[in-house]
């Protein structure tokens, strides 16, 4: 009897499994359909067939530069891909009002919070509503104050004087070619470490050693923007649910990072951390949530690590094309330093304001060559932009900040050019409208690192340029880009070192 009911048990099992399996199959295929129809994969337009078939590479080594001269062409600025379901706009009065007259009406929206969900979670730039401006508010509290500041500057010093300086002096006229990206993305994510956590990762030490959590965190950001590479978002959910290939990868490098974000979270409580400087510290002051701690520890690890290290990589490579714009910044530098010899002196917070060259040459190396080189929301409701194109319920509408640089309705004839002195008047730096140079976003969601990061990168450039030549192994190789959350080089940036006067 036993046996019989077993068996029974065990077909009943089989059935169900059968059923449950071929349920989701079926649901899976009707929503597959679903989204093939709603987004016309069969559209014959010049630009879907050249997406589709990726024809645009025969002309276009980047993405971005494709989509730069469909922009040029367009008489509005904006286009749409079809298959995409994806406007994009290069119109700074479609971003102002975009970000800022129907900013409501254009969240992040849960498409983009679905890629990014299991690295993020419900971090500050993966969330939108109540959750969002809570987040906002705290961190803008946090990071707006004189001590946390002065500490982060603190960080920047001594990475500076300890780890960059001895690395690019150890390979300095040996005729060794360095990765200057690869040196940047360390001594970044060893700074944003120290500031977020607390903890030294050593990426920057001299034998440049391989750090768990460094790579783990690099892959999980990689697979995670690989997601929107897919061509239906069933595809990766699919492989998440049956934990193969990408998702299995990602699976394991997110749980790598929350590990070691619940190390350090416990160790903050064990050791207390009222005393403490650091973001998880002063967040843990307001919160008893281990989970919200995480997400937006690691928001800010993800915000503050990569876009640093690629606003650096570009304004050397554009040095070193322009080296009368190096030159003008060593003399912007002896002028307000008093001509002072020492290059061991550290440039100060006055000092710095005082560098409008400085200032204004890497707002121009951003403008040229932004980070984040794209940013997309997604439409809540039926919308008119004001160059009068439609957006339908749901479309995902993405502005272009890359292109926003190079076009000439925007920057005039000269937009290609490297011109550090088109943000002067009279020698003084002079701001421009935002929504025309969206780099760090604008209106209610502008970057609130902005600033601690433009100091960083300040402190960067005028300690290499006081000490040393750096040239490009290759000055005619043009950028190519990886796809990823920021603007990665492939290959890295070879670049040879001489130290000034050796």
């Amino acid at each position: 009897m036993d046996s019989e009911l077993s068996l029974w048990l065990s077909s009943m099992c089989s059935a169900f499994c059968f059923m449950f399996f071929s349920f989701t199959l079926f649901f899976s295929l009707f929503s597959l359909l679903i989204f093939v129809l709603r987004l016309k994969l069969w559209c014959n337009c010049e630009i879907c067939q050249a997406f589709l078939t990726s024809s645009w590479t025969k002309d276009f080594d980047n993405i971005c530069d494709w989509y730069t001269h469909l922009l040029k062409k367009s008489p509005t600025g904006t286009i749409h891909i079809h298959v995409l379901g994806n406007t994009i706009t290069s119109n700074p009065e479609n971003v102002e009002h975009i970000l800022k007259t129907r900013f409501e009406n254009y969240p992040k929206g849960k498409p983009f919070s679905a890629l990014l969900g299991d690295l993020l979670g419900k971090g500050i730039f993966n969330v939108d509503g109540d959750s969002w401006q809570f987040q906002r508010k705290m961190a803008s509290l946090e990071l707006g104050s004189i001590s946390i500041r002065m500490h982060a500057f603190d960080i920047v010093r001594s990475e500076i004087q300890s780890r960059l300086i001895p690395i690019l002096s150890s390979v300095s006229g040996k005729d060794q070619v360095l990765d200057l990206q690869d040196v940047f993305r360390r001594f970044s994510f060893d700074n944003i470490c120290k500031f977020s956590f607390g903890l030294d990762p050593g990426c920057l030490k001299l034998s440049l050693p391989t750090s768990e959590f460094a790579e783990a965190f690099d892959l999980a950001s990689k697979l995670s923007a690989q997601r929107a590479l897919s061509a239906s978002p069933l595809i990766w959910k699919a492989k998440r649910l049956l934990n193969l290939g990408t998702e299995k990868q990602l699976k394991e490098a997110i749980k790598l990072v929350d590990e070691f974000a619940q190390e350090m979270i416990n160790q903050r409580r064990e050791k207390g951390f009222s005393d403490s400087n650091d973001l998880l510290s002063r967040f843990m002051g307001t919160t008893d949530d281990d989970k919200y701690l995480r997400d937006i520890v690691v928001s800010f690890l993800l915000a503050g690590r990569d876009t640093v290290a690629s606003g650096l990589t570009s304004f050397f490579w554009l040095l070193s094309q322009h080296p009368e714009v190096e030159s003008a910044i060593r003399e912007e530098v002896e002028r307000v330093m008093e001509g002072s010899s020492d290059i061991q002196q550290f440039t100060n917070f006055d000092q710095m304001r005082e560098m409008h060259y400085l200032h204004a040459a890497l707002y121009e190396s951003l403008r040229l060559f932004p980070p984040v080189q794209f940013d997309s929301k997604f439409a809540q409701e039926d919308d008119i932009l004001p160059d009068c194109t439609f957006v339908r319920k749901g479309t995902r509408v993405t502005y272009h900040p890359y292109a926003m640089g190079r076009m000439d309705r925007v920057w005039g004839s000269d937009c290609l050019e490297f011109k550090p002195e088109r943000w002067l008047k009279n020698g003084r730096y002079i701001p421009e409208n935002p929504y025309k140079y969206p780099v760090f976003q604008a209106g209610q969601r502008v970057c609130l690192g902005k600033e601690m990061a433009l100091v960083e990168m300040k402190c960067v450039v005028l300690a290499i340029i006081r000490r040393f030549n750096i040239r490009v192994a290759d000055p005619k190789q043009s950028p190519r880009f990886a796809p990823g959350l920021t603007a990665t080089v492939r290959g890295g940036l070879p670049v040879l070192v001489q130290e000034r006067g050796a």
